[in-house]
């Protein structure tokens, strides 16, 4: 990836609410917001099983890759996020810290290190 562009969570939930700001509809429904969400996995999904499956692409299907569908995934998540008022960077900081706590033991650390808090 030799993209430099670099967005931040609060750059990235701005742009999709001034695009989203241009139009009198403006954001989803919640309930719709979720199941575009959960379509949007699913072509993700379709994608990896093309690539990493045994599920070969029909020769009619367009090519997608799976960067375009995690880029609509990470489109619809920020759209879901900002009609809740949810900032991003908050809600990934709480679950990293859940996760860094949680699972601090869980794996096996490449450096080998133990903790001795197991």
């Amino acid at each position: 990836m030799d993209n430099e562009i670099g967005y931040t969570t609060v750059d990235m939930q701005k742009r999709v609410d001034d695009y989203i700001g241009q139009f009198k509809e403006g954001y989803f429904s919640p309930l719709s917001l979720m199941a575009r969400l959960t379509e949007e996995v699913g072509e993700l999904a379709r994608e990896v099983n093309h690539h990493h499956g045994e599920k070969p692409k029909k020769a009619s299907e367009q090519e997608k890759t799976m960067e375009d569908e995690l880029g609509d995934v990470l489109f619809v998540a920020i759209c879901f996020a900002n009609s809740l008022g949810i900032d991003l960077s908050e809600a990934f900081e709480r679950s990293m810290s859940k996760i860094e706590t949680r699972d601090k033991n869980r794996w096996t650390r490449k450096d080998g290190e133990v903790n001795d808090d197991e």
